[in-house]
C-alpha cells in the first residue's frame, strides 16, 4: 500500500490536453497530472498525490503538518535522493505517472507515496 503525499503546486500547464503540473514536495520537485483536480486547483495550493497524480486538494496547514512528520521520519530525504536528477534546481526524471521506474519499483511508490508493505496477508 502507499500513501498520498502534500505538495504545493508551483505551476499549471496543459501538455496536449493534459492539465499537468509541477510541484514541490518539501525540497523535491516532481511533475504531476493534474486532471482529477483540474477544475479547483491553482497555484500555490497543496494536493495530495499518489502514484503522480494528485488525487485531492488539501488546506495549507495540514500539508504543513504531514511535510514535517514525513521529513521526522526521513521519508522526505528519500524522496529527494529516489530522484536526483544531477542538475541543482531541476526537477528530478522520474518518468510518466503510472509508468514503472525499472528495478526501484513504481513511480507512485517511490515518488508519490510511502512504501508500506504489501496488501496481501502473510502465509502463515
Amino acid at each position: 500500500m502507499c500513501l498520498g503525499i502534500p505538495g504545493r503546486i508551483l505551476e499549471i500547464r496543459d501538455d496536449e490536453g493534459l492539465p499537468m503540473g509541477t510541484v514541490d514536495f518539501g525540497g523535491a520537485r516532481r511533475e504531476v497530472c493534474l486532471a482529477f483536480v483540474a477544475d479547483q486547483a491553482q497555484v500555490g495550493d497543496y494536493a495530495v498525490v499518489h502514484a503522480g497524480f494528485a488525487i485531492s486538494l488539501v488546506d495549507e496547514e495540514e500539508a504543513l503538518k504531514t511535510l514535517k512528520l514525513l521529513e521526522e521520519m526521513g521519508e522526505l530525504a528519500e524522496l529527494e535522493a529516489a530522484g536526483d536528477s544531477g542538475t541543482p534546481g531541476e526537477p528530478a526524471d522520474l518518468g510518466t505517472p503510472g509508468e514503472s521506474a525499472g528495478a526501484g519499483g513504481s513511480w507512485g511508490a517511490r515518488a508519490g507515496g510511502i512504501g508500506m508493505g504489501s496488501a496481501e496477508p502473510e502465509a502463515e
